[in-house]
């Protein structure tokens, strides 16, 4: 490995590291605007300048690999360094040419504050100007709804370019004219199409690319800033929630090399505005076929006088995408003291937790495998709609060279090449044109799509026998994958929210109300369920909005919405992430977990823990990989042997269970920002803001 020497100090690095890196990693401070450690090299800024010892002029690091520096005259190591007077002085003229053009606007600019400009013309900034020339003036661009352009800001870094290019995999931004002319454009001015185009906000050294919906809200630090998870989709991406008062400002990625890297989905980032509209915030009693507001209290005696003429065998529990692990094991836990075995966590009727254990509903090879693997075949998913970040894991994979993807199921756009290889069930039997046998480490990904149906049971064991013949499964490799839509889908199956012995599953559950065998039915947060005609049933909905779920509910109690509370969500791979709460719910809506223990307590089965400590210590005690925070507890691949075929396949083509990115559940539904996305998505008119 080569060896060099920085600002004195000598260190030995790998082949084929930049000297920004190296001097980094000597401990050396290198300003950059182009540079980004996930984006392809442009050398465009010159702010990174080094002296290198024997060059005649300062280098760009960043485009200067260590394996380009030759020894001494007796073999010395190169000699680079970082703070010498050529390099300030050269610094110092790149941040005076930078700042020729750019406005005066920090006072109204909603970069002020964390933007790299400004620090680093604190630190390599002159005193004085020595251009009088006018500056230039840039049309701003329409790129719609989610990202504002203020082009007179613009530093020509190129970073959202080679974004939306490598890691977006949308070509709609670049460069056009030369020098002083140079604009970066959408080219015809219309609203980019990527479902991650909003990370572009963050990798924008200056002010150039700010956030619509949050422009002129707040400065960041008036903000109060909490680490937390995002319950969007089931990849678990680490988020921080900023908030003013008892109001979400905006949300904001956090680094998690091993789930997001440092991306997050747009719905994740702009859904805040959800989480103050249609909410619950007092508990509701039906009367005369009116809604009226009612005390807890009341609340609770009314379901406890159903519940106390019903039989338990006529008592139905559905739990929501959104509800977290501790909430799903405590309203186990009371389903099994009130004798209910009618309890399922799977809204959308997927066969999964029934057979082959943990290894039957788990992403196995993990998020951070994608990176490995050479092979992807993809089943009734499109990853792109339903795991954003995770699909730009995949292009990540495709970029380097060396991947085939296959796809059984609709045709999409998914940002990179595949052999489309069938539609439906049929094509799990006729795998001949995708050899495997050469790659050592391939995966199949069985989405929700091809999962929740009817047949759903046998397309697992299809999909299982398919991964069994293609050699998916192999001693140190468990390429067999699912891919959930639910950020509390896995945490609920491991707390064991599913039916007890001779209990009914959703669509059983549905059903029965339908026919008037269900007297009671309990939704914890469930909106996306097809409630069919109930009847008589009495429904009772516990959430956080008044959505589709509470808009037939005898009885509402309002609960607290994700960043609100702090519960236990564990991602598709398995990996238990706990939240943060940033806010109060408001009103009188309460936590979840402390909804239930109340509800409990009035239905004569008290539960036996007053703390969410205590409730946690308990399901800790019943599931103990759930206390492994952010470590990923791998299922035995043995366990997918018991997965068989029950019933027989159709020929119905697999679809995804998300036709609309923006309004998978209720919070986005709430959300003006989602809907005007999703209004530009499907086609809608609007107007350009700008």
């Amino acid at each position: 490995m080569p060896k060099l020497k920085v600002d004195g100090t000598e260190i030995e690095v790998e082949n084929g590291t930049t000297l920004l890196q190296a001097c980094e990693a000597a401990g050396a401070e290198v300003p950059r605007f182009c540079y980004h450690e996930r984006l392809s090299i442009a050398g465009n800024c010159r702010m990174c300048l080094v002296e290198v010892k024997g060059m005649p002029k300062p280098q760009a690091s960043c485009a200067m690999s260590v394996n380009d520096l030759r020894p001494g005259p007796n073999g010395e190591p190169p000699e680079v360094n970082t703070r010498t007077p050529v390099v300030k002085k050269a610094r110092e003229g790149v941040m005076e040419f930078l700042l020729i053009n750019h406005p005066l606007d920090c006072p109204i600019c909603d970069q002020g504050g964390e933007c790299d400009l400004q620090d680093q013309a604190m630190a390599y900034g002159i005193d004085k100007n020595r251009f009088h020339e006018n500056k230039r003036a840039v049309e701003d661009k329409y790129i719609g709804p989610l990202v504002r352009t203020s082009m007179n800001r613009c530093i020509q870094c190129t970073r959202c370019v080679r974004f939306t290019t490598e890691v977006g995999g949308v070509e709609e931004l670049g460069a056009i004219g030369r020098g002083e002319d140079m604009e970066i454009t959408s080219y015809l001015e219309r609203a980019m199409t990527s479902e991650l185009q909003a990370n572009i906000i963050d990798l924008c050294p200056v002010g150039a690319l700010t956030s619509k919906p949050y422009e002129f809200k707040a400065r960041p630090w008036e903000l109060t800033k909490t680490e937390t998870i995002d319950a969007m989709d089931a990849v678990g991406s680490n988020i921080r929630v900023d908030s003013r008062g008892r109001e979400v400002m905006r949300i904001l990625p956090r680094t998690h090399e091993d789930v997001n890297e440092e991306w997050i989905s747009d719905k994740t980032r702009f859904v805040w505005d959800g989480l103050r509209t249609q909410r619950l915030d007092r508990p509701y009693i039906r009367e005369i076929g009116k809604l009226r507001p009612a005390t807890w209290p009341e609340a609770f005696a009314r379901i406890a006088q159903k519940l106390k003429g019903t039989k338990p065998e006529r008592v139905g529990i559905i739990l929501g995408d959104l509800v977290g692990a501790e909430e799903a094991f405590s309203i186990k836990q009371l389903a099994t003291a009130l004798g209910i075995t009618n309890i399922d966590c799977r809204q959308d009727a997927t066969p999964l937790g029934d057979t082959g254990g943990r290894a039957g509903y788990l992403f196995n090879s993990t998020i951070a495998g994608l990176e490995e693997t050479d092979a992807i075949l993809l089943v009734g998913s499109n990853p792109r709609l339903e795991a954003p970040v995770l699909n730009g894991r995949i292009r990540k994979r495709w970029l380097k060279g060396g991947l085939t993807v296959g796809v059984i199921g609709e045709k999409a756009d998914l940002t990179y090449a595949y052999k489309y290889l069938g539609a439906g069930p049929d094509s799990l039997k006729h795998l001949k044109d995708f050899d495997l046998s050469q790659k050592q480490k391939p995966m199949i990904i069985v989405g929700q799509g091809a999962l929740a149906r009817p047949d759903g049971a046998a397309v697992l064991a299809a999909a299982k026998q398919a991964a069994e013949a293609l050699g998916v499964i192999k001693d140190g490799w468990n390429g067999f994958n699912v891919l959930h839509t639910a950020a509390g889908r896995v945490g609920a199956l491991d707390a064991g929210a599913l039916p007890g012995q001779g209990g009914k599953s959703t669509r059983e559950i549905l059903a029965a109300a339908q026919a008037g065998d269900i007297d009671m039915l309990f939704l914890l947060g469930a909106d996306e369920v097809d409630l069919p005609p109930l009847g008589t049933s009495f429904v009772v909905y516990q959430g956080s909005h008044g959505d589709k779920g509470a808009h037939g509910a005898e009885v509402i109690l309002p609960g607290a919405a994700y960043t609100e509370k702090s519960v236990t969500y564990v991602n598709t791979e398995g990996r238990p992430q706990m939240t943060r709460r940033a806010t109060f719910p408001p009103g009188e809506a309460r936590e979840d977990w402390a909804i239930l223990r109340a509800l409990s307590e009035a239905l004569g089965a008290t539960q036996p823990w007053n703390s969410l400590a205590e409730l946690r210590k308990a399901m800790y005690q019943a599931v103990p990989h759930l206390a492994r925070l952010d470590q990923v507890a791998k299922a035995d691949p043995a366990e997918l042997a018991k997965v068989a075929a029950k019933g027989d396949m159709t020929s119905e083509a697999f679809a995804s269970p998300i036709t609309d990115f923006y309004l998978t559940n209720p919070i986005a539904r709430a959300s003006r920002i989602m809907g005007e996305c999703s209004a530009l998505r499907h086609g809608a008119k609007l107007e350009a803001a700008e």
